[in-house]
């Protein structure tokens, strides 16, 4: 479904244009694109990615917190070293007739 747009012209302060510049550049979005988005996030269309941001970070954070809290070892680092994993992997995948 194609969006109609409506061409627009809007005055900035120098710091703004500049400001917008950079926006642009580090997002690889279109200046007219900074701008739409704001006006979505200021009308309430989008949440504010930057606040979002920070609550899923923290949620993440309590997520992991828990699952860390759960396992058995108290915290501690699991030790193992490679000949371990691949024999665990093999173990796995090996058919109960096959050679030992």
């Amino acid at each position: 479904m194609a969006t109609q747009m409506v061409r627009k012209q809007v005055y900035t302060k120098k710091r703004q244009d500049i400001l917008l510049k950079q926006l642009s550049q580090a997002r690889g979005l279109s200046e007219a694109e900074i701008i739409r988005q704001a006006l979505e996030r200021e009308a309430g269309m989008r949440p504010a990615t930057a606040g979002d941001s920070l609550a899923a970070w923290a949620g993440i954070m309590r997520f992991v917190q828990e699952r860390k809290s759960a396992l058995p070892g108290e915290g501690k680092p699991v030790q193992w070293d490679r000949q371990e994993l691949y024999e665990a992997r093999e173990a796995r995948w090996r058919k109960p007739n096959d050679g030992e």
